[in-house]
């Protein structure tokens, strides 16, 4: 699934490490879910848009 963590990752100024620190998963998760191999459980995706404050629509796009 498409997803623009990378770029909000860019913005803040966070490494994958410190972003899966703040979500308590692994950076391999955060990694495998940026490269889109690896779709995130719903819990997840809600920690991800809550995070960076936003809609969960707003950072992935199941379309693509």
């Amino acid at each position: 699934m498409r997803n623009d963590i990378p770029d909000r990752r860019d913005e803040t100024d966070e490494s994958q490490a410190d972003l899966a620190a703040a979500v308590e998963v692994t950076r391999q998760t955060i990694n495998a879910i940026e490269r889109e191999r690896y779709d995130p459980s719903l819990e997840l995706a809600f920690a991800l848009a809550d995070h960076f404050d936003c809609r969960i629509e707003d950072m992935f796009d199941p379309d693509e």
